[in-house]
């Protein structure tokens, strides 16, 4: 709390002059009215308080980039790698084995248009009944994806990719088979199921599926 200055006293003798006595003694002079006193000079070479500098505004730090994978496949989904399922049958019974396949699929909740069916040997019932029809006919059910597809090795490459693929080794010579299973691998996003004898599949492969 700032202290506010006292006002000065007057004394006595700063009222004016005494009544001269009558025995005519002179009245002393008065004295001068003591003013306020003058602010006491600042010391020279000593500064006086210094108000502190404001703060230095900081920039923000730019945040950290993670490191992360580079290159130009940085980002890129990995390509899909299908499960492979080998269910044994003969030759005369892979179709049969390709159809209870599709069946157990069907019952566990994979839609018809998922599947897609390949032959190596004879055709499926079905393919050979809907290209009676005209392969126009047949290959629009194939686009329209809505139910289960059945073809044959020899044209399986104008089929698209879905979730799963189905082979019946059902016969058909070496290389059809080989070009089936290459075809399928290729086309089979989530699984694929091949048909028929380990054997000659192994063989066909080089490698055990």
């Amino acid at each position: 709390m700032p202290l506010i200055p006292e006002e000065p006293q007057i004394h006595e003798s700063a009222q004016g002059p005494r009544a001269t006595p009558a025995s005519g003694r002179t009245a002393p002079t008065p004295r001068p009215v003591p003013g306020p006193r003058p602010a006491a000079p600042s010391r020279p070479g000593r500064p006086g308080p210094l108000r502190p500098a404001p703060p230095v505004q900081r920039t923000p730090r730019d945040t950290a980039a993670k490191p992360g994978p580079s290159g130009p496949e940085a980002g890129a989904a990995a390509p899909a790698t299908p499960q492979i399922q080998l269910i044994p049958a003969s030759a005369e019974g892979a179709l049969d084995a390709a159809e209870e396949a599709v069946d157990l699929l069907l019952d566990s909740g994979r839609a018809p248009g998922d599947v897609l069916v390949i032959t190596t040997g004879e055709q499926h019932p079905w393919a050979t009944h809907e290209l009676s029809f005209g392969e126009t006919s047949y290959w629009a059910q194939h686009d329209a994806g809505d139910d289960v597809f059945y073809t044959d090795a020899t044209v399986a490459g104008r089929a698209a990719s879905r979730p799963v693929v189905v082979v019946a080794v059902n016969g058909g010579a070496e290389a059809a088979a080989a070009s089936a299973l290459s075809l399928a691998h290729s086309r089979a996003t989530a699984l694929l199921i091949v048909c028929g004898d380990p054997q000659r599949i192994n063989s066909v492969l080089g490698t055990s599926v």
